[in-house]
């Protein structure tokens, strides 16, 4: 069993599409998952709530923030193999509730500068929780999002975050698919599976398993 957060100072930058998607990726593992949408938009309850596709089964709301994040994310972990936390940009007290039980956080990054120096936020409170917790846990990852691949921002993003000390994992591209699967209620791997989206998502996905099984 294990808890990923998915966190960021910043909002726009990627956390609740990369939670749900993550989400059909451990499922397609067979892993059993559930996904707690901690930010007030429940950006994650509304996208499950578009149709009937697998997030309508694994997605709770957390009412109270970081107050019941704890107990709902130890509840949680009693029926799932993976749970996946979606914590809101701008208030960091859930966001360090959810690194004070998650085994690894990741921090979606997008290309701009200004995403960048908040990620620099992020990562700082994230150490914060691990120092706390007196262990290596959480383990932090960087994954560069909303990636456009033909600029210059976006093909040197990965060799940016490198250069701030942690390990970044495959990126996340900025693809109409991914914005189509939302409106449909559905998972990039349920609406498109044979895009290059989902290769994206299953590569995060297979790259994060391999973390968590060290």
């Amino acid at each position: 069993m294990a808890i990923i957060a998915v966190a960021g100072r910043k909002g726009g930058i990627g956390k609740s599409t990369i939670a749900g998607n993550l989400a059909a990726e451990f499922a397609a593992m067979g892993q059993g998952v559930a996904v707690l949408d901690a930010d007030p938009q429940h950006s994650l309850v509304a996208w499950a709530a578009q149709g009937d596709g697998m997030l309508a089964r694994c997605v709770e709301k957390v009412e109270n923030g970081g107050e019941d994040l704890r107990t709902l994310a130890h509840k949680a972990e009693k029926h799932a193999d993976i749970v996946l936390i979606d914590t809101p940009p701008g208030m960091p007290e859930v966001a360090y509730e959810a690194a004070m039980v998650a085994d690894l956080v990741l921090l979606p990054c997008g290309p701009s500068p200004l995403d960048i120096f908040a990620l620099k936020e992020a990562l700082g409170l994230m150490l914060k929780a691990r120092a706390a917790r007196r262990s290596k846990k959480p383990r932090i990852r960087f994954v560069p999002s909303k990636v456009l691949m033909n600029t210059n921002l976006g093909r040197g993003l990965s060799e940016s975050l490198e250069k701030m000390g942690k390990k970044v994992l495959p990126a996340i591209c900025q693809r109409i698919a991914v914005a189509e699967a939302v409106n449909s209620g559905l998972t990039i791997a349920e609406y498109a599976p044979n895009s290059s989206s989902h290769e994206e998502f299953r590569a995060l996905a297979k790259a994060a398993k391999k973390i968590l099984s060290k």
